[in-house]
């Protein structure tokens, strides 16, 4: 097949932006060409890759199976580029990173030290619930994603790097507030508010109280770490959170934590990535430098 490189290229893009326009304007071409191009490809290749519904691109079985293979020699491409900046004594380059919506809280600090080292290294930062980011993870879209309960069905590399103690959070005006030690059990006629099924969180909390054969009232799930404080400062329950979700200052948020018997719920931070996947040398250097600055962060913070 005569495929060129900018042509998987403009394939990858727009398997990755799920239209041609997307695609056309990230690899700086005109529509119509990045059309054309779109098209040789798949009559190149001499079965349909992708069909337009509604303005947005679906890909075919053999137009996912393009988009892996784009992507593999992209990925190992950019490394060789990388490789060949490093022996000019450049860093140059780009990071991509999927973290679960709970770590924003920290990882663009870590990023931020990151990038006043190596100020010419381009960064993508997804954030995402966890079901978003095991998506990417398993199409092997990022460099490294970071998460706190990586899943069990993929062969992964595996680091922790950080705690993620969870918490009971109540409105600053509770009157448990005051109270020097609750036991789980004096708990139960508390409603709770909790992160989303799914949630990494979630699945940390639910393990714990069916361990404890506890069984929480539930309120209200929600997906937003925000909107759980903001519903448990105006009173509508108690709540379960990440530490970090609480910027290491509740009050400021008018919620305090609880001093629950068991709690803090030990968790951890994890950076991960599929195994055999070649980290590029600037990811090497990411994941060294977030062993690193995570530990002086948690010194400051936690």
């Amino acid at each position: 097949m005569q495929i060129t490189f900018r042509q998987l290229r403009l394939f990858l893009a727009m398997a990755e932006t799920g239209s041609v326009t997307g695609a056309a304007r990230m690899t700086h071409v005109s529509q119509p060409t990045a059309s054309m191009q779109l098209r040789e490809v798949s009559n190149t290749v001499g079965v349909p890759l992708y069909e337009v519904v509604g303005r947005r691109v679906r890909l075919t079985e053999a137009g996912h199976d393009l988009a892996r293979t784009a992507r593999g020699i992209a990925n190992e491409w950019d490394a060789f580029e990388q490789k060949i900046d490093q022996l000019k004594g450049h860093r140059r380059g780009k990071l991509r990173v999927a973290v679960v919506s709970t770590a924003k809280y920290f990882v663009p600090r870590l990023l931020g030290s990151f990038c006043a080292i190596y100020p010419e290294i381009d960064i993508s930062l997804e954030v995402l619930n966890r079901d978003g980011v095991l998506q990417r993870l398993r199409e092997n879209l990022d460099d490294l994603c970071i998460m706190s309960m990586p899943p069990g069905d993929i062969s992964l590399i595996d680091q922790v790097f950080m705690p993620n103690p969870l918490v009971v959070i109540a409105a600053s005006a509770n009157p448990l507030c005051r109270r020097r030690t609750i036991a789980l059990d004096e708990l139960h006629s508390q409603r709770f508010i909790l992160r989303e099924l799914g949630s990494g969180t979630r699945m940390a909390i639910d393990a714990f109280f069916k361990d404890r054969q506890f069984k929480p009232q539930l309120r209200l799930e929600l997906g937003s770490n925000e909107a759980i404080k903001e519903a448990v400062a105006g009173g509508l329950g108690i709540a379960v959170l990440s530490q970090h979700a609480l910027y290491a200052n509740a009050r400021d948020q008018a919620v305090s934590v609880l001093k629950v018997k068991g709690f803090p719920i030990d968790s951890n931070w994890h950076v991960v990535y599929q195994t055999g996947k070649k980290l590029s040398p600037i990811a090497q250097v990411f994941h060294e430098h977030l062993l690193t600055e995570s530990r002086i962060w948690l010194e400051q913070h936690i």
